[in-house]
């Protein structure tokens, strides 16, 4: 038995190719269009936006006589008047590790714009159980004691199930599947796995901005602030306009600029 404190891993994000962009460019007639975007989502975001209104360079377009130079000032101007859509195009891949169920359970409700892969119980044995201690717990020494031991409790059953169906001398992986499925039903919600998760820019803001908030689940508060903490460095200009305050220990990522 052990407590598990949650990890987030970000394995993946979407890549420029480069050949096939400036194909793009020298047939819209922008061939020497740069950008100073600090990450190629980023410079996606603002391809696909200049995109939108052929605004590349002035005169590109007839209508459009002055253009906004920058990264930073293009994706501030997208956020501030709500183009989201452009945003949707780059997408970021993390690992959630040592999560619990409760977390699953909530983090599967955002399904716009996601994708989502779970660790199955179904095929891997809980032999050893481990899970998040929620601070209202942790504050209580009695309680904190009624927990590690119900955890404890749990994780031997496991182990006497494993014992009772002799499933480690089991030849067809098969029945293995079944009894470990069988097994999990007596595991708690709140033990410890691992999903994955990737999103795009429009979705990922608006989870951290409704995950964050105070009124949120204590465990995905935690997660979504650490998300925050990577993804403010990596793609600074998408997430420039957020302001943070702590509330119990965990941030509150706030933006006059909700749900764009």
């Amino acid at each position: 038995m052990d407590f598990a404190e949650p990890r987030v891993f970000l394995v993946g994000e979407t890549r420029v190719v480069e050949e096939g962009l400036q194909e793009y460019l020298d047939h819209v007639g922008a061939p020497n269009w740069q950008t100073d975007a600090p990450s190629d989502g980023e410079r996606l975001c603002e391809m696909y936006g200049r995109m939108c209104y052929r605004s590349f360079e002035p005169g590109l377009n007839p209508n459009v006589r002055r253009v906004r130079q920058g990264n930073a000032a293009y994706m501030g101007h997208i956020v501030e008047v709500g183009h989201g859509s452009v945003l949707e195009h780059a997408v970021m891949n993390f690992v959630f590790a040592d999560v619990s169920r409760v977390f699953t359970h909530e983090l599967v409700r955002h399904r716009s714009g996601t994708a989502i892969s779970q660790e199955s119980l179904r095929f891997v044995r809980l032999d050893k159980l481990s899970a998040y201690v929620p601070l209202h717990i942790r504050e209580n020494e009695e309680g904190m004691t009624v927990f590690a031991e119900t955890l404890k409790q749990l994780e031997d059953i496991q182990r006497r199930l494993a014992d009772v169906y002799a499933i480690d001398d089991e030849p067809q992986f098969d029945r293995k599947k079944k009894l470990t499925s069988a097994f999990r039903r007596v595991a708690p919600i709140g033990v410890a796995t691992s999903v994955g998760w990737s999103c795009n820019f429009r979705t990922l803001r608006h989870v951290i901005e409704r995950r964050t908030d105070p009124a949120a689940e204590e465990e995905i508060r935690l997660v979504f602030g650490r998300v925050y903490e990577i993804v403010k460095e990596r793609y600074p200009n998408v997430f420039a306009d957020y302001t943070v305050e702590d509330v119990d220990g965990s941030p509150w990522v706030k933006t006059p600029h909700g749900k764009i």
